[in-house]
């Protein structure tokens, strides 16, 4: 099972950052924010704007084309999120931090669906996945259990202590607590609490003699996870489908209107001149 990283999050960091520089350097400079209706107003709500339909179409697109070979799906999800974050942040931007009427409601869904954004990668990450960023089945996750555990009977095996109670201990400790919706909730609050438990066990191994603590903490690592994507599958996925319902129809009516300001900005603008 690999492990994520959180590379899309530290790129979009990185953006965030940058823009940030150049954009406090102008205002210092220039002793006031872009106007909006400005050359660098314009340019950060262009390029935010861009960015934000980039994150609603190429991702689902890609997830449409299911036989097609454009990279795996993991990465075009590290993609939606970078243009999720900078995306937002540029038309943040953009607005001059004047938040009157169909601009800042705008501004408020646009706030609001980044907020719902984290909120379906949390449970996104809970969902048992290979390599590619395709979602697992259960009985492949019963499969990967049966294989992990086997690796943990063979270690204790190989540790001349009391083998019962050591074995008995250790299922304790691997064993997620909670189930259904808490169990998906709190899964950092049950992982600090599993990391504690273990501190405590691992010094008394320590006393014991016990060699080779870094390879058992891998394995009940490992076994912990699957056991907790097993016992949250369904739960994760009706969650998921909740998110769907909330997430996509704020993400409608967020672009709805921001079309509608993008025409009201030419209109009156461009063509009453």
């Amino acid at each position: 099972m690999k492990k994520r990283r959180n590379t899309e999050l530290w790129a979009a960091l990185l953006a965030i950052l940058l823009i940030t520089f150049f954009y406090v350097a102008g205002v210092a400079r220039f002793r006031e924010f872009p106007a909006a209706s400005g050359f660098v107003g314009h340019g950060l709500g262009v390029a935010g704007f861009i960015l934000m339909l980039m994150t609603e179409t190429l991702y689902s697109l890609r997830k449409r084309a299911t036989n097609a070979r454009w990279g795996r799906m993991s990465s075009w999800l590290k993609w939606h999120i970078f243009t999720g974050l900078v995306g937002p942040y540029m038309v943040l931007l953009h607005t001059a931090w004047q938040f009157n009427g169909l601009a800042g409601v705008t501004m408020l869904l646009t706030v609001a669906i980044v907020i719902s954004g984290f909120i379906g990668r949390y449970i996104y990450t809970a969902i048992p996945r290979s390599a590619d960023g395709a979602a697992l089945a259960a009985d492949e996750l019963q499969r990967q259990i049966a294989a992990s555990e086997t690796l943990l009977q063979e270690w204790v095996m190989s540790q001349p202590q009391a083998i019962d109670a050591l074995a008995e201990r250790l299922a304790v400790i691997s064993q997620p607590a909670g189930g259904g919706a808490a169990l998906v909730l709190s899964r950092p609050l049950l992982e600090w609490r599993f990391r504690q438990q273990w501190a405590r066990e691992k010094r008394n191994l320590k006393q014991q003699g016990v060699s080779h603590l870094q390879e058992l903490e891998n394995l009940l690592k490992q076994r912990r996870a699957l056991k907790r994507q097993v016992d949250s599958l369904g739960t994760v996925r009706r969650l998921m489908a909740v998110w769907h319902t909330v997430h996509v129809p704020l993400g409608v009516t967020l672009f709805v209107l921001a079309f509608v300001h993008i025409g009201a900005a030419l209109y009156f603008a461009t063509l009453l001149k």
